[in-house]
């Protein structure tokens, strides 16, 4: 379990000392795909860090409308924003496959601060690279046509979560259409469109828990 926890960006300079203290005081949950762990607006009570599959960050409209914010895989942490300002959840976050997790509770999680500072710095660096993201998403939004929306963020998908053999990234994650759609900012038929072009220049290849890019492709 200490080597699973060194595999987290968070935790992986603390010693093994340290890393008990962790598992000491979070609670280790596996959670089956589609499980909602918390609703936009919800009470913040606890903090998680992914230790095996994926979550997505998003948000519903009044009308039931639905926008992915972020994917996140193992090793990356979340629900700390409102434990830390002490206001209700700003989105939602569900599994999109099997998932184990870390929970950590609110009163230990201000104590992990309180004590290791490397910890609050990391958590810090996140949270502002999150608020670049945002800017930059809005940037996109206003100035970028669907196209390259789609191909951006599917570059971005496979920078973050991908894996790289010569030119091709794979990626590894359960997205559908709806989902990519969502974190494009595009219509589904538009981001079918999109994909199908892509897929037939040989850009793309697409499996059912998989994404494939060819990066000598896409630079031609």
């Amino acid at each position: 379990m200490i080597e699973l926890l060194r595999k987290v960006s968070l935790f992986d300079q603390m010693t093994d000392e340290q890393l008990e203290h962790i598992l000491s005081i979070a609670q280790r949950r596996t959670f089956p795909a589609g499980t909602v762990l918390f609703h936009e607006n919800d009470y913040g009570a606890a903090f998680y860090v992914i230790l095996k599959g994926s979550i997505k960050i998003f948000k519903r409209s009044a009308k039931g409308e639905e926008k992915v914010l972020t994917l996140l895989q193992s090793g990356d942490s979340f629900g700390e924003l409102s434990l830390i300002d002490g206001r209700p959840r700003s989105a939602s976050a569900a599994t999109l496959e099997p998932t184990s997790v870390l929970v950590i509770a609110e009163q230990p999680f201000h104590e992990l601060l309180r004590t290791h500072y490397d910890i609050t710095r990391r958590i810090m660096a996140e949270l502002c690279q999150r608020l670049r993201d945002t800017n930059q998403h809005v940037h996109d939004l206003t100035f970028l046509d669907s196209r390259t929306r789609v191909i951006k963020n599917l570059i971005l998908l496979a920078n973050r979560h991908g894996q790289r053999s010569g030119n091709l990234i794979a990626i590894r994650m359960p997205l559908n259409y709806d989902e990519l759609a969502q974190m494009a900012g595009v219509q589904k038929n538009v981001l079918a469109e999109v994909i199908r072009d892509i897929e037939d220049r040989g850009i793309l290849r697409l499996s059912p828990n998989e994404y494939t890019l060819d990066l000598s492709k896409l630079r031609s």
